[in-house]
Order: C-alpha cells, then structure tokens, then sequence
C-alpha cells in the first residue's frame, strides 16, 4: 500500500523566537536531545527495514529540525531508499544547505518558512538560490500577518516563477474581504487557510492511507486526533487501517484539512503534497473553493 506517515518527535526547540509560535527560543536538554535523536534513528531504521509498501515521510517537529545532523541524515538516508517516494519535513531554513546534495533530489523537499525580523532577507533568499541551484523540491511561505504583506510581495517578487509562495492565515485573525485578497492576490490558495473547515462526519484519508507517528512509534490518525491505532514498531497499527470520518468539528491546519476528502487538494497538489507544491497549471484559474466558517480560528503558526 501506499503509506504516508507524519513524523513528529520529541524536540521542541528553536533558534527563532517568533511571537505566533509557542516553540519560540525553546531550548532542549542533553536528554531530550538525545531521546529525540534515538527516536529518529529507530524510525529510519523500520523504514529502511520495510519491503511490502511505498512510504512518504513528513517530518513536522515542534521545533527546528534542520540545525539537527541527525534530521539532516535522516533525510538523506530516506531519500535514497527505493520504497520511499517522499521525504520532507518543515523548516525555517536557517540551516546550511550543501548537505542536500547527499540526498536524491527526486525524493528529498522542503516546506520552508520566512520569518521576517528573525533572519536577513539576504540570506534567507540566498538558502533559496541553493536550494534552487541543487535542484531540490522546495515550497515557501509565511504567516499571514499585516506586517508581513510587504516582505511576502518582496520575496514573490525576487523568487523563480515556479517556486510556490504558500501564505498561512495567522492565528485568531479575521481577515477582510479586501485583506484576504491582498494575500490571494500573491497565493491563490489562500482560500483554503482563510477560515477553518467543518470537518466533523466526512471522510478523510487519516487513519486509512496517512497516519501520525510520534517518538515512541505511537500511531494516530493524525496530530490532531489523540486516539491511538497502535505501535508502528510492532505492527498492532496495521489492524487498525482503514476509511473513517473526522471527529473533530473542525479541521484549520493546511497538514490536516489537506487529507480531507471533501476538498479537492489532492489534485491541487498532486505529487506535491508533502513539501506543498501545487501541480503545473493548478494555480492558473481561480480556485473554486468553498469555505464554511465555524467560530473563531484556531491558533495557527508557520506549519498549518
């Protein structure tokens, strides 16, 4: 089968400390490091042990993964694994960048995020150009914020047409027609983070083809839902595969409500849908998206 897993361990740190996030300048102890380094280890050794299916993997840390070597061999070693299709994982990309070349770019993206006031634009542009240059699959984006509008238009503007500019609506903001389509105007998938999705009752692919696993292997059908399926490491998850309606009310992070089967963003994203690349052509007509609003938006940072 085809089995995509969103990986999320124990780290909880950052090197940035951006107000919206909670993991801002958060710092891990040796132990926690450590534990999160064993933990990763362990999950790349039971994907480089599997022979029966097709893998995608979404690293999703609460913190910043990439400053790790351990994140940063993973996803090498990942890449260059013939049952792996996908592997990708979150990042504010204040990393360094030559050791993508290790990797398989087929295989290898990145979802990265701009923070403007917590890294020169210079130099996150540059990370870009890289990225670029090594021929890695790679998205970006940044919170939909006021003060960022400006920074957003700046980095459209100096990006390669094909890279995807994504815009994440910020957390407990409402926004405006006429703000909303300031940020449209630069993602035309906007739509889509603007208000929360009903989600309660519909199908979504959580639980059947995409699972959560965190450092213990604990198995959910996603970040936001606590009930478990199983252990990924001694397979009591398996049983537990299969089609089944959301039960939460709502669903307003992009990791999420991107699984939901009512909305048509799998086919937006086709081949893309880890490190969020739209499919050529996609982002051409307006996007026939229907948003049902449901109270108050849920906290929301970089990541959803």
């Amino acid at each position: 089968m085809d089995l995509t897993l969103l990986y999320r361990g124990p780290l909880a740190s950052c090197d940035y400390d951006c107000p919206y996030c909670p993991f801002a300048k958060r710092r891990d102890s040796v132990d926690r490091l450590r534990a999160d380094r064993a933990a990763l280890e362990r999950f790349t050794g039971w994907a480089a042990a599997q022979r029966g299916d097709r893998l995608s993997v979404l690293f999703t840390p609460w913190g910043e993964g990439l400053v790790r070597s351990w994140y940063r061999r993973a996803l090498v070693e990942l890449s260059r694994l013939p049952q792996v299709r996908r592997v990708a994982i979150q990042t504010n990309l204040s990393c360094r960048t030559d050791w993508l070349a290790e990797g398989d770019p087929e295989r290898l993206a990145l979802w990265c995020t701009y923070h403007p006031g917590q890294t020169p634009y210079d130099r996150f542009l540059g990370k870009c150009r890289d990225l670029v240059r090594l021929g890695v699959r790679f998205s970006v984006g940044t919170v939909g914020l006021p003060e960022h509008l400006e920074h957003a238009h700046r980095l459209r503007a100096d990006l390669p047409e094909q890279v995807y500019l994504w815009v994440n609506a910020a957390e407990g903001h409402r926004y405006t027609d006429a703000e909303a389509a300031a940020w449209t105007e630069l993602d035309a998938l906007f739509p889509y983070s603007r208000d929360p999705h009903r989600s309660a009752g519909l199908p979504c692919r959580t639980g059947a083809s995409v699972v959560s696993v965190d450092g213990d292997g604990t198995v959910r059908r996603c970040h936001f839902v606590r009930e478990e399926l199983g252990n990924l490491y001694d397979g009591s998850y398996r049983a537990a595969l299969g089609p089944r309606p959301c039960p939460r009310a709502v669903c307003d992070c992009h990791i999420g409500y991107v699984h939901l089967e009512s909305l048509p963003l799998y086919d937006v994203f086709a081949g893309g849908v880890l490190e969020r690349i739209p499919a050529a052509g996609q982002l051409s007509s307006p996007v026939p998206v229907t948003i049902r609003p449901y109270g108050a938006v849920a906290a929301r940072g970089p990541g959803g």
